[in-house]
């Protein structure tokens, strides 16, 4: 390809970006009922056309649910990707709405166990309503958060301006390192912390994640040790008309005296999340490959 052809495709592909962050930002005036029906029809449309990432979801199902036929794992895989395409097409309220409409779809309970006065870690597993919790929570709470870095700079910007619109946000990239997370927990900014996918082995131990060995990070343990903030587990549940953000009771005695890369603490944060799944399976994040990371000399899983 030519100089002049990949410029000229570059350009169309900014373009592209724009007009679809542009209607994306329009949902957000569309009556929630029909968006969620929009959701519908997009799932039902992912599933048939998204072969690879339909098997991945398949598979984690098998891996997670053994009790089930296959039948009942392809309703639930399918259930799933309607919930996923549901929150996508969210994130135009969630990254545009104003506060007072964010506080009309997405409910808070128990607020009052998020310490404003001490450091805090938001413990938020993968479930498909986290952007519209994060985004409730951060309308007057100083936070933060690890962001990474979108191949494409139209939508990586509309993602970061989403996030940071109100003004109390502060977004971390992973090259930064442990030492700017700490900086910024320190300085009371709730984080708001994502650890349940497989980041590979580094910093890693294999604890049980649904009956199955799982490259599990010890970032949550390191970092309350580092910093001795409480840790606060914060899950968003999908609902018919929105969504509701749970805030549980701090973890008591976390990470306590043993040491942080210490398997009982990952064991710990995986039956929390394992409790969360069981209760809603449909909107845990099953498009991730979380057991790609095998240990030594087991053979892959998918």
């Amino acid at each position: 390809m030519t100089d002049s052809n990949k410029r000229g495709a570059s350009a169309l592909a900014r373009a592209g970006a724009h007009a679809a962050v542009g209607f994306i930002a329009a949902l957000r005036f569309v009556p929630h009922p029909l968006l969620r029906a929009l959701g519908n029809g997009l799932g039902a449309l992912l599933w048939r056309v998204a072969g690879s990432r339909r098997r991945i979801v398949l598979r984690n199902l098998e891996l997670c649910f053994p009790e089930l036929d296959a039948a009942a794992r392809e309703r639930l895989g399918r259930a799933h990707v309607r919930m996923l395409a549901r929150s996508l097409l969210d994130r135009s309220f969630a990254f545009s709405a104003s506060a007072e409409r964010l506080r009309q779809l997405v409910k808070i309970e128990h607020r009052e166990r998020l310490p404003d006065d001490r450091p805090v870690i938001l413990l938020s597993p993968h479930f498909v309503g986290l952007d519209a919790g994060a985004a409730v929570l951060s309308i007057d709470r100083d936070w933060c958060s690890v962001m990474s870095t979108q191949s494409n700079p139209v939508f990586d910007k509309a993602v970061r301006d989403g996030r940071l619109r109100f003004g109390h946000g502060l977004l971390l990239s992973r090259q930064e390192g442990l030492r700017a997370i700490v900086r910024a927990i320190r300085d009371l900014r709730a984080f708001y912390y994502l650890p349940d996918m497989d980041f590979g082995p580094r910093d890693s131990v294999f604890v049980p994640f649904m009956g199955v060995p799982a490259a599990t990070i010890t970032g949550l343990a390191r970092l309350a040790q580092m910093t001795r903030a409480a840790v606060v587990p914060c899950v968003t549940r999908m609902t018919d008309d929105g969504y509701v953000v749970t805030l549980y009771p701090e973890w008591e005695n976390f990470p306590g005296d043993l040491p942080p890369d210490d398997p009982a603490h990952a064991r710990r944060m995986n039956a929390f999340i394992e409790e969360r799944i069981r209760e809603m399976p449909e909107q845990y994040y099953w498009v991730h490959r979380r057991f790609k990371t095998r240990p030594p000399g087991e053979p892959s899983l998918y």
